[in-house]
Protein backbone atom coordinates (compact mmCIF):
# COMPACT_ATOMS: atom_id res chain seq x y z
CA UNK A 1 0.00 0.00 0.00
CA UNK A 2 2.67 2.23 0.65
CA UNK A 3 3.78 2.32 -2.83
CA UNK A 4 0.63 3.44 -4.08
CA UNK A 5 0.63 6.50 -1.69
CA UNK A 6 4.53 7.74 -2.84
CA UNK A 7 2.18 7.93 -6.15
CA UNK A 8 -0.93 9.08 -5.21
CA UNK A 9 0.20 11.67 -2.13
CA UNK A 10 1.47 13.94 -5.15
CA UNK A 11 -1.64 13.40 -7.15
CA UNK A 12 -3.79 14.50 -4.97
CA UNK A 13 -1.54 17.02 -3.30
CA UNK A 14 -1.05 18.29 -7.15
CA UNK A 15 -5.18 19.15 -7.08
CA UNK A 16 -5.21 20.62 -4.02
CA UNK A 17 -2.54 23.44 -4.88
CA UNK A 18 -4.53 24.33 -8.49
CA UNK A 19 -7.63 24.26 -6.82
CA UNK A 20 -6.57 26.47 -3.31
CA UNK A 21 -4.85 29.30 -5.49
CA UNK A 22 -8.24 30.56 -5.90
CA UNK A 23 -8.43 30.69 -1.93
CA UNK A 24 -5.00 32.40 -1.48
CA UNK A 25 -1.97 32.72 -3.74
CA UNK A 26 0.69 31.60 -1.36
CA UNK A 27 -1.24 28.19 -0.61
CA UNK A 28 -0.23 26.67 -3.53
CA UNK A 29 3.44 26.46 -2.56
CA UNK A 30 2.95 25.88 0.95
CA UNK A 31 0.54 22.74 -0.23
CA UNK A 32 3.19 21.67 -2.75
CA UNK A 33 6.41 21.84 0.29
CA UNK A 34 4.21 19.76 3.15
CA UNK A 35 3.40 17.09 -0.08
CA UNK A 36 6.90 16.77 -1.07
CA UNK A 37 8.31 17.14 2.73
CA UNK A 38 5.96 14.73 3.81
CA UNK A 39 6.88 11.89 0.48
CA UNK A 40 10.57 12.72 1.42
CA UNK A 41 10.10 11.70 5.40
CA UNK A 42 8.33 8.46 4.47
CA UNK A 43 10.28 7.17 1.72
CA UNK A 44 13.24 7.94 3.79
CA UNK A 45 11.68 6.21 7.01
CA UNK A 46 11.26 3.36 4.50
CA UNK A 47 14.79 3.20 3.68
CA UNK A 48 15.82 3.43 7.35
CA UNK A 49 13.60 0.21 8.20
CA UNK A 50 14.81 -2.05 5.11
CA UNK A 51 18.36 -1.31 5.81
CA UNK A 52 20.16 -4.52 4.75
CA UNK A 53 17.08 -6.05 3.12
CA UNK A 54 17.58 -8.10 -0.17
CA UNK A 55 16.09 -8.39 -2.96
CA UNK A 56 12.07 -6.98 -3.22
CA UNK A 57 11.46 -5.17 -0.39
CA UNK A 58 7.17 -5.01 -1.02
CA UNK A 59 4.65 -5.67 -4.00
CA UNK A 60 1.55 -4.28 -4.74
CA UNK A 61 -0.59 -6.12 -7.20
CA UNK A 62 -4.20 -5.33 -8.19
CA UNK A 63 -5.71 -6.14 -11.57
CA UNK A 64 -6.47 -3.97 -14.06
CA UNK A 65 -7.22 -5.06 -17.59
CA UNK A 66 -7.26 -9.06 -16.36
CA UNK A 67 -8.17 -9.88 -20.00
CA UNK A 68 -5.12 -8.24 -21.83
CA UNK A 69 -2.88 -9.38 -19.16
CA UNK A 70 -2.78 -5.61 -17.46
CA UNK A 71 -2.38 -4.93 -13.82
CA UNK A 72 -1.83 -2.37 -11.49
CA UNK A 73 1.47 -3.69 -10.66
CA UNK A 74 4.29 -1.53 -7.86
CA UNK A 75 7.21 -3.13 -6.52
CA UNK A 76 9.98 -1.58 -5.28
CA UNK A 77 13.54 -3.02 -4.59
CA UNK A 78 16.90 -0.91 -3.29
CA UNK A 79 17.37 0.46 -6.78
CA UNK A 80 13.60 1.97 -6.90
CA UNK A 81 14.33 2.71 -3.33
CA UNK A 82 17.28 5.31 -4.00
CA UNK A 83 15.28 6.63 -7.20
CA UNK A 84 12.28 7.41 -4.94
CA UNK A 85 14.41 9.29 -2.41
CA UNK A 86 16.07 11.23 -4.62
CA UNK A 87 12.87 12.22 -6.58
CA UNK A 88 11.70 13.44 -3.26
CA UNK A 89 14.28 15.30 -2.24
CA UNK A 90 14.64 16.98 -5.48
CA UNK A 91 10.90 17.54 -5.26
CA UNK A 92 11.33 19.36 -1.92
CA UNK A 93 13.93 21.86 -3.40
CA UNK A 94 11.94 22.37 -6.61
CA UNK A 95 9.30 24.08 -4.54
CA UNK A 96 11.71 26.01 -2.62
CA UNK A 97 13.67 27.11 -5.25
CA UNK A 98 10.42 28.02 -7.01
CA UNK A 99 9.12 30.34 -4.40
CA UNK A 100 9.56 33.74 -5.52
CA UNK A 101 10.54 32.65 -8.92
CA UNK A 102 6.94 31.75 -9.93
CA UNK A 103 4.33 34.61 -9.34
CA UNK A 104 1.60 34.20 -12.27
CA UNK A 105 -0.15 31.25 -12.28
CA UNK A 106 1.21 29.52 -9.19
CA UNK A 107 -1.69 27.10 -8.73
CA UNK A 108 -1.28 25.48 -12.15
CA UNK A 109 2.49 25.54 -11.95
CA UNK A 110 2.65 23.50 -9.04
CA UNK A 111 -0.10 20.83 -10.26
CA UNK A 112 2.44 20.38 -12.82
CA UNK A 113 5.32 20.19 -10.74
CA UNK A 114 3.94 17.85 -8.51
CA UNK A 115 2.15 15.79 -11.18
CA UNK A 116 5.33 15.40 -12.87
CA UNK A 117 6.93 14.35 -9.82
CA UNK A 118 4.01 11.71 -9.77
CA UNK A 119 4.89 10.30 -12.92
CA UNK A 120 8.40 9.80 -12.50
CA UNK A 121 7.66 8.05 -9.02
CA UNK A 122 5.62 5.77 -10.72
CA UNK A 123 8.18 4.90 -13.49
CA UNK A 124 10.50 3.85 -10.54
CA UNK A 125 8.66 1.73 -8.80
CA UNK A 126 5.77 0.35 -11.53
CA UNK A 127 6.48 -3.88 -12.74
CA UNK A 128 3.51 -3.93 -15.63
CA UNK A 129 4.92 -2.84 -18.63
CA UNK A 130 1.88 -1.13 -19.94
CA UNK A 131 1.61 0.80 -16.91
CA UNK A 132 5.20 1.49 -17.13
CA UNK A 133 4.84 3.54 -20.36
CA UNK A 134 2.00 5.20 -19.39
CA UNK A 135 3.64 6.80 -16.48
CA UNK A 136 6.62 7.03 -19.23
CA UNK A 137 4.13 9.61 -20.94
CA UNK A 138 2.48 11.41 -18.07
CA UNK A 139 5.78 12.82 -17.07
CA UNK A 140 6.07 14.57 -20.40
CA UNK A 141 2.95 16.60 -20.54
CA UNK A 142 3.16 18.50 -17.45
CA UNK A 143 6.98 18.91 -18.14
CA UNK A 144 5.76 20.51 -21.42
CA UNK A 145 3.37 22.88 -19.57
CA UNK A 146 6.60 23.89 -17.14
CA UNK A 147 8.79 24.84 -20.02
CA UNK A 148 6.35 26.06 -22.15
CA UNK A 149 4.47 28.64 -19.84
CA UNK A 150 7.20 29.64 -17.03
CA UNK A 151 10.02 29.10 -19.67
CA UNK A 152 12.09 31.99 -20.77
CA UNK A 153 11.94 33.84 -24.51
CA UNK A 154 12.21 30.70 -26.74
CA UNK A 155 10.37 28.88 -24.32
CA UNK A 156 7.54 27.14 -27.18
CA UNK A 157 10.52 26.11 -29.23
CA UNK A 158 12.42 24.31 -26.82
CA UNK A 159 9.02 22.82 -25.09
CA UNK A 160 8.14 21.55 -28.84
CA UNK A 161 11.32 19.95 -29.46
CA UNK A 162 11.38 18.01 -25.78
CA UNK A 163 8.08 16.71 -26.38
CA UNK A 164 8.97 15.38 -30.20
CA UNK A 165 11.75 13.92 -29.22
CA UNK A 166 11.00 12.49 -26.28
CA UNK A 167 7.32 11.51 -27.55
CA UNK A 168 9.41 9.47 -30.73
CA UNK A 169 11.29 7.96 -28.30
CA UNK A 170 8.58 6.28 -25.97
CA UNK A 171 6.64 5.55 -29.40
CA UNK A 172 9.56 2.99 -30.98
CA UNK A 173 9.32 1.27 -27.14
CA UNK A 174 5.59 0.99 -27.13
CA UNK A 175 6.14 -1.25 -30.32
CA UNK A 176 9.02 -2.98 -28.22
CA UNK A 177 6.52 -3.58 -25.48
CA UNK A 178 4.02 -4.59 -27.77
CA UNK A 179 5.99 -6.64 -30.01
CA UNK A 180 7.86 -8.32 -26.63
CA UNK A 181 3.91 -9.18 -25.58
CA UNK A 182 2.79 -11.26 -27.99
CA UNK A 183 6.11 -12.84 -29.03
CA UNK A 184 6.10 -13.99 -25.20
CA UNK A 185 2.37 -14.71 -26.07
CA UNK A 186 2.84 -17.05 -28.85
CA UNK A 187 5.88 -19.26 -27.26
CA UNK A 188 4.12 -19.32 -24.07
CA UNK A 189 0.18 -18.88 -24.19
CA UNK A 190 0.12 -16.18 -21.63
CA UNK A 191 -0.69 -12.65 -22.87
CA UNK A 192 0.73 -10.16 -20.07
CA UNK A 193 2.39 -7.52 -19.36
CA UNK A 194 4.00 -8.51 -16.26
CA UNK A 195 7.82 -7.62 -16.31
CA UNK A 196 8.41 -10.87 -14.04
CA UNK A 197 6.95 -13.39 -16.17
CA UNK A 198 8.56 -11.42 -19.27
CA UNK A 199 12.27 -12.44 -18.05
CA UNK A 200 12.68 -15.07 -19.55
CA UNK A 201 10.65 -14.43 -22.47
CA UNK A 202 12.10 -17.24 -24.94
CA UNK A 203 12.64 -15.57 -28.46
CA UNK A 204 14.84 -15.68 -31.53
CA UNK A 205 18.31 -14.01 -31.07
CA UNK A 206 17.66 -12.26 -33.93
CA UNK A 207 14.10 -10.69 -32.54
CA UNK A 208 15.72 -9.88 -29.21
CA UNK A 209 17.73 -7.59 -30.76
CA UNK A 210 15.35 -5.41 -32.43
CA UNK A 211 13.25 -5.44 -29.59
CA UNK A 212 16.53 -4.17 -27.35
CA UNK A 213 16.70 -1.66 -29.50
CA UNK A 214 13.15 -0.22 -29.20
CA UNK A 215 14.00 -0.08 -25.61
CA UNK A 216 17.31 1.14 -25.80
CA UNK A 217 16.72 4.40 -28.45
CA UNK A 218 13.83 5.77 -26.17
CA UNK A 219 16.28 5.32 -23.28
CA UNK A 220 19.19 7.09 -24.47
CA UNK A 221 16.89 9.97 -25.84
CA UNK A 222 15.50 10.70 -22.38
CA UNK A 223 19.64 9.89 -21.00
CA UNK A 224 20.51 11.88 -23.24
CA UNK A 225 23.16 10.32 -24.87
CA UNK A 226 24.89 11.71 -28.06
CA UNK A 227 23.51 11.80 -30.65
CA UNK A 228 19.93 12.09 -29.43
CA UNK A 229 21.05 15.41 -26.76
CA UNK A 230 20.02 18.11 -28.86
CA UNK A 231 16.66 18.62 -26.71
CA UNK A 232 18.46 18.65 -23.88
CA UNK A 233 20.50 22.26 -24.08
CA UNK A 234 17.29 23.67 -25.39
CA UNK A 235 15.33 22.54 -22.69
CA UNK A 236 17.55 23.31 -20.13
CA UNK A 237 18.33 26.88 -20.91
CA UNK A 238 14.51 27.70 -21.16
CA UNK A 239 13.19 25.95 -18.46
CA UNK A 240 12.61 27.77 -15.42
CA UNK A 241 14.94 26.72 -12.13
CA UNK A 242 12.88 23.57 -10.84
CA UNK A 243 12.31 22.71 -14.15
CA UNK A 244 16.14 22.47 -15.06
CA UNK A 245 16.27 20.60 -11.40
CA UNK A 246 13.93 18.11 -11.90
CA UNK A 247 14.85 17.53 -15.75
CA UNK A 248 18.49 16.91 -14.79
CA UNK A 249 17.63 15.39 -11.68
CA UNK A 250 15.45 13.38 -12.17
CA UNK A 251 13.94 13.00 -16.09
CA UNK A 252 17.49 12.07 -17.46
CA UNK A 253 17.51 9.36 -14.24
CA UNK A 254 14.08 7.77 -15.83
CA UNK A 255 16.99 6.66 -18.77
CA UNK A 256 19.49 5.27 -16.75
CA UNK A 257 16.68 2.94 -14.90
CA UNK A 258 14.76 2.22 -17.88
CA UNK A 259 18.58 0.83 -19.22
CA UNK A 260 19.09 -1.22 -15.34
CA UNK A 261 15.96 -2.12 -15.16
CA UNK A 262 14.23 -3.25 -18.62
CA UNK A 263 17.08 -3.46 -20.65
CA UNK A 264 19.74 -5.83 -19.18
CA UNK A 265 17.19 -8.12 -17.32
CA UNK A 266 14.66 -8.50 -20.81
CA UNK A 267 17.56 -8.86 -23.13
CA UNK A 268 20.70 -10.20 -22.02
CA UNK A 269 22.06 -11.51 -25.02
CA UNK A 270 21.17 -8.71 -27.12
CA UNK A 271 22.44 -6.41 -24.77
CA UNK A 272 26.09 -8.39 -24.90
CA UNK A 273 26.33 -8.48 -28.33
CA UNK A 274 25.81 -4.35 -28.54
CA UNK A 275 27.59 -3.63 -25.29
CA UNK A 276 30.91 -2.38 -27.03
CA UNK A 277 28.95 0.05 -29.70
CA UNK A 278 26.92 1.61 -26.61
CA UNK A 279 30.02 1.69 -24.15
CA UNK A 280 31.81 3.58 -27.14
CA UNK A 281 28.59 6.21 -27.81
CA UNK A 282 29.07 6.87 -23.85
CA UNK A 283 32.67 7.59 -24.23
CA UNK A 284 32.32 9.64 -26.94
CA UNK A 285 29.16 11.43 -25.37
CA UNK A 286 31.58 12.35 -22.73
CA UNK A 287 34.66 14.06 -24.71
CA UNK A 288 31.97 15.50 -27.00
CA UNK A 289 29.43 17.03 -23.83
CA UNK A 290 32.73 18.17 -22.49
CA UNK A 291 33.63 20.26 -25.54
CA UNK A 292 30.63 21.28 -25.74
CA UNK A 293 30.16 22.85 -22.26
CA UNK A 294 33.44 24.25 -22.51
CA UNK A 295 32.60 26.65 -25.93
CA UNK A 296 29.46 27.68 -23.62
CA UNK A 297 28.92 31.07 -22.93
CA UNK A 298 25.52 31.03 -21.23
CA UNK A 299 25.66 29.36 -17.66
CA UNK A 300 22.52 27.19 -18.09
CA UNK A 301 23.60 25.80 -21.36
CA UNK A 302 27.05 25.23 -20.02
CA UNK A 303 25.36 23.40 -17.24
CA UNK A 304 23.20 21.31 -19.41
CA UNK A 305 25.75 20.27 -21.57
CA UNK A 306 28.11 18.82 -18.65
CA UNK A 307 24.42 16.76 -18.33
CA UNK A 308 25.43 14.77 -21.72
CA UNK A 309 28.86 14.52 -20.28
CA UNK A 310 28.16 13.11 -17.12
CA UNK A 311 25.12 10.75 -18.63
CA UNK A 312 27.95 9.07 -20.72
CA UNK A 313 29.61 7.43 -17.32
CA UNK A 314 26.31 5.86 -17.30
CA UNK A 315 26.16 4.13 -20.58
CA UNK A 316 29.78 3.09 -20.45
CA UNK A 317 29.03 1.41 -16.72
CA UNK A 318 25.79 0.01 -17.52
CA UNK A 319 27.11 -2.07 -20.30
CA UNK A 320 30.18 -3.58 -18.44
CA UNK A 321 28.44 -6.36 -17.10
CA UNK A 322 30.28 -6.72 -13.40
CA UNK A 323 29.17 -5.16 -10.04
CA UNK A 324 31.65 -2.10 -9.50
CA UNK A 325 30.05 -0.66 -12.54
CA UNK A 326 26.75 -1.62 -11.93
CA UNK A 327 26.82 0.25 -8.22
CA UNK A 328 29.05 3.20 -10.34
CA UNK A 329 26.03 3.75 -12.12
CA UNK A 330 23.78 3.69 -9.80
CA UNK A 331 26.06 6.20 -7.55
CA UNK A 332 26.14 8.66 -10.47
CA UNK A 333 22.50 8.78 -11.04
CA UNK A 334 21.82 10.08 -7.98
CA UNK A 335 24.86 12.42 -7.41
CA UNK A 336 24.93 13.65 -10.54
CA UNK A 337 20.93 14.21 -9.74
CA UNK A 338 22.46 16.59 -6.50
CA UNK A 339 25.19 18.55 -8.06
CA UNK A 340 23.61 19.30 -11.37
CA UNK A 341 20.80 19.51 -9.23
CA UNK A 342 22.56 22.43 -7.52
CA UNK A 343 24.52 24.49 -9.94
CA UNK A 344 21.28 24.86 -11.79
CA UNK A 345 19.82 26.35 -8.50
CA UNK A 346 22.74 28.64 -8.42
CA UNK A 347 22.32 29.65 -11.84
CA UNK A 348 18.56 30.40 -11.29
CA UNK A 349 19.80 32.66 -8.28
CA UNK A 350 22.23 34.47 -9.85
CA UNK A 351 19.67 34.92 -12.78
CA UNK A 352 17.23 36.65 -10.26
CA UNK A 353 20.10 39.01 -8.90
CA UNK A 354 22.04 39.83 -12.10
CA UNK A 355 18.90 39.08 -14.46
CA UNK A 356 21.45 37.78 -17.05
CA UNK A 357 23.22 34.26 -17.17
CA UNK A 358 25.69 35.24 -19.95
CA UNK A 359 29.43 34.51 -18.03
CA UNK A 360 31.29 37.40 -20.05
CA UNK A 361 28.68 39.39 -18.08
CA UNK A 362 29.91 38.19 -14.73
CA UNK A 363 33.00 38.11 -13.13
CA UNK A 364 34.07 39.27 -10.14
CA UNK A 365 30.99 37.97 -7.92
CA UNK A 366 33.09 35.89 -5.08
CA UNK A 367 33.43 39.57 -2.58
CA UNK A 368 29.49 40.20 -2.93
CA UNK A 369 28.69 37.05 -2.53
CA UNK A 370 31.29 34.91 -0.60
CA UNK A 371 28.46 32.15 0.29
CA UNK A 372 26.95 31.51 -3.13
CA UNK A 373 30.87 31.56 -3.88
CA UNK A 374 31.81 28.60 -1.82
CA UNK A 375 28.57 26.70 -2.48
CA UNK A 376 29.49 26.83 -6.04
CA UNK A 377 32.63 26.08 -5.10
CA UNK A 378 31.87 22.92 -3.67
CA UNK A 379 29.61 21.57 -6.55
CA UNK A 380 31.87 22.63 -9.11
CA UNK A 381 34.99 20.60 -7.54
CA UNK A 382 32.07 17.96 -7.32
CA UNK A 383 30.95 17.92 -11.34
CA UNK A 384 34.94 17.55 -11.93
CA UNK A 385 35.30 14.06 -9.75
CA UNK A 386 37.57 15.88 -6.76
CA UNK A 387 37.77 12.90 -4.17
CA UNK A 388 35.77 13.53 -1.15
CA UNK A 389 32.75 13.98 -2.88
CA UNK A 390 30.51 11.83 -4.03
CA UNK A 391 31.19 11.95 -8.41
CA UNK A 392 34.30 10.67 -7.46
CA UNK A 393 33.12 7.84 -6.16
CA UNK A 394 30.54 7.62 -8.87
CA UNK A 395 33.01 8.15 -11.72
CA UNK A 396 35.96 5.91 -10.17
CA UNK A 397 33.63 2.62 -9.43
CA UNK A 398 32.30 2.80 -13.65
CA UNK A 399 35.76 3.36 -14.48
CA UNK A 400 37.35 0.50 -12.61
CA UNK A 401 34.44 -2.08 -13.39
CA UNK A 402 34.82 -0.85 -17.18
CA UNK A 403 38.27 -1.32 -17.42
CA UNK A 404 37.94 -5.03 -17.16
CA UNK A 405 35.79 -5.23 -20.37
CA UNK A 406 36.89 -2.77 -22.50
CA UNK A 407 40.19 -0.73 -21.46
CA UNK A 408 40.48 1.24 -24.68
CA UNK A 409 36.68 2.74 -23.93
CA UNK A 410 37.60 3.65 -20.43
CA UNK A 411 41.00 5.43 -21.31
CA UNK A 412 38.83 7.40 -24.00
CA UNK A 413 36.14 8.45 -20.88
CA UNK A 414 39.00 8.62 -18.25
CA UNK A 415 39.99 11.57 -20.48
CA UNK A 416 36.92 13.02 -20.27
CA UNK A 417 37.31 13.49 -16.54
CA UNK A 418 40.22 16.18 -17.80
CA UNK A 419 37.96 17.86 -20.24
CA UNK A 420 35.66 18.25 -17.10
CA UNK A 421 38.25 19.80 -14.64
CA UNK A 422 38.47 22.44 -17.30
CA UNK A 423 34.75 23.06 -17.88
CA UNK A 424 34.12 22.87 -14.07
CA UNK A 425 36.97 25.52 -13.56
CA UNK A 426 35.77 27.96 -16.16
CA UNK A 427 32.37 28.52 -14.06
CA UNK A 428 34.60 29.56 -11.29
CA UNK A 429 36.69 31.73 -13.56
CA UNK A 430 34.01 33.30 -15.53
CA UNK A 431 31.47 33.62 -12.67
CA UNK A 432 33.27 34.44 -9.23
CA UNK A 433 37.10 35.10 -10.00
CA UNK A 434 37.97 37.37 -12.68
CA UNK A 435 37.83 41.20 -13.51
CA UNK A 436 34.28 42.77 -12.20
CA UNK A 437 32.62 44.63 -15.07
CA UNK A 438 31.01 46.75 -12.13
CA UNK A 439 30.67 46.86 -8.33
CA UNK A 440 28.17 45.14 -7.24
CA UNK A 441 26.53 45.60 -4.12
CA UNK A 442 23.94 41.74 -4.39
CA UNK A 443 22.20 39.86 -1.29
CA UNK A 444 24.46 36.94 -0.77
CA UNK A 445 22.96 33.56 0.68
CA UNK A 446 18.60 34.33 1.68
CA UNK A 447 17.17 31.94 4.67
CA UNK A 448 15.34 29.99 2.03
CA UNK A 449 18.47 29.52 0.03
CA UNK A 450 20.38 28.64 3.08
CA UNK A 451 17.69 25.88 3.62
CA UNK A 452 18.36 24.79 -0.18
CA UNK A 453 21.99 24.31 -0.54
CA UNK A 454 22.70 23.02 2.88
CA UNK A 455 21.42 19.80 2.67
CA UNK A 456 23.18 19.87 -0.90
CA UNK A 457 25.98 19.93 0.50
CA UNK A 458 25.67 17.68 3.15
CA UNK A 459 24.60 14.80 0.81
CA UNK A 460 27.07 15.37 -1.77
CA UNK A 461 29.73 15.02 1.12
CA UNK A 462 28.52 12.36 2.61
CA UNK A 463 28.22 10.49 -0.92
CA UNK A 464 31.89 10.91 -0.60
CA UNK A 465 33.05 10.10 2.31
CA UNK A 466 30.31 6.98 3.18
CA UNK A 467 28.91 6.13 0.37
CA UNK A 468 28.53 2.36 1.75
CA UNK A 469 24.50 2.78 2.62
CA UNK A 470 24.11 3.56 -0.84
CA UNK A 471 25.78 1.31 -2.55
CA UNK A 472 24.94 -1.72 -0.04
CA UNK A 473 21.17 -1.02 -0.66
CA UNK A 474 21.80 -1.01 -4.69
CA UNK A 475 23.71 -4.24 -4.34
CA UNK A 476 21.28 -6.62 -4.32
CA UNK A 477 19.41 -5.19 -7.71
CA UNK A 478 23.23 -5.41 -8.93
CA UNK A 479 23.32 -9.42 -8.84
CA UNK A 480 20.86 -10.50 -11.42
CA UNK A 481 21.70 -7.95 -14.20
CA UNK A 482 25.99 -8.87 -13.61
CA UNK A 483 24.94 -12.86 -13.35
CA UNK A 484 23.59 -12.93 -16.34
CA UNK A 485 26.53 -11.54 -18.26
CA UNK A 486 30.14 -11.92 -18.51
CA UNK A 487 32.49 -9.04 -19.51
CA UNK A 488 33.20 -9.80 -23.42
CA UNK A 489 37.07 -11.00 -24.17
Amino acid sequence: MILFLFILIPVVGAFAAWLSAAAHKMLPRWIALMVMVFDLALAAGYWLQTAGSDGWYVTFVQPWMPRFGISFSLAMDGLSLLMVVLTFFLGVLSVLVSWNEIKERAGFFYFNLLFVLAGITGVFLTMDLFLFYFFWEVMLIPMYFLIGIWGHSNRLYAALKFFIFTQAGGLLMLLAILGLYFVHGQNTGTFTFSYFELLNTPMSQEMGRWLMLGFLIAFIVKLPAFPFHTWLPDAHTEAPTAGSVVLAGLLLKTGAYGILRFVLPLFPEASQFFAPWIMLLGAIGILYGGKLAYAQTDFKRLVAYTSVSHMGFVLVGAFAFNELAYQGVVMQMITHGISTGALFMIAGSLYDRLHTRELEKMGGLWPALPGMGVVAMIFVMASLGLPGLGNFIAEFLILAGSWQSHPWITIAATIGLVVATVYSLRIMQKVFFGVSLREYRLPDLSFREVIMFVPLVIVIIWLGVYPQPVINTAKPAAVPAVAVHHPLK
